[in-house]
């Protein structure tokens, strides 16, 4: 479709931050990193890419921001925070898609939206983050019109996976390079799970430290 085109001025951000947490021990949102939480991270990360930031989490963060609790009950998994941010960013006007990202990597792209943005080029097609040949489909852009199909996708399959949900649909994989910093090659994906992962996610903010 030619004349489709995005504008990141239109497109609203969801921080999901609504998880389990079970290896962390914590609510990952509260994890300090270089004397931040990780929340404060993904907000300044995602901020500057979108018209507004929201959170979807279990309870209201406190940190200012719009907060989106799940939709679906039963800690559906991270497809009912998609779910509950594309009904979310439904009710903005003149919005069609949302971005989602993840709490746990706070590392992602500065480029990430506007990349999305290159490779939607019709009004359904979903795009979702791939590095090292990994996709990452909780990082994606979302159309909102999608949201009655998802609501109904994860109320009838059982494992409700995300790659299960993307197989419905036309989505474009967008593959980002690892990011050079002064120790090695990051993989701008690197998820911290763990409080080992948090340790190793200090190394990494060091090395890129100016």
């Amino acid at each position: 479709m030619a004349d489709f085109s995005l504008a990141n001025t239109a497109i609203p951000g969801v921080i999901l931050a609504g998880g389990r947490s079970s290896r962390m021990g914590t609510d990952k949102a509260a994890a300090m990193l270089g004397g931040r939480p990780l929340l404060d991270h993904a907000i300044a990360r995602l901020s500057p890419q979108v018209s507004t930031v929201a959170v979807n989490a279990g309870s209201e963060p406190q940190c200012g921001l719009a907060f989106i609790p799940d939709i679906i009950p039963g800690k559906a998994g991270p497809m009912a925070g998609i779910h509950a941010a594309m009904a979310y960013a439904a009710k903005l006007d003149g919005v069609s898609h949302v971005v989602t990202v993840s709490i746990d990597s706070p590392f992602f792209p500065a480029e990430l939206v506007s990349d999305f943005i290159a490779a939607a080029d019709h009004p359904e097609k979903i795009a979702i983050a791939a590095s090292e040949g990994r996709s990452h489909p909780v990082f994606g852009l979302w159309p909102v019109a999608l949201a009655a199909d998802l609501e109904a996708w994860i109320a009838t399959d059982e494992k409700r996976r995300v790659r299960d949900f993307l197989l419905r649909h036309d989505v474009a994989e967008v593959q980002f390079p690892l990011h050079p910093t002064r120790a090695a090659l990051l993989d701008p994906f690197f998820n911290i799970n763990t409080p080992d992962d948090l340790v190793e996610a200090e190394r990494w903010l060091r090395a890129l430290s100016p």
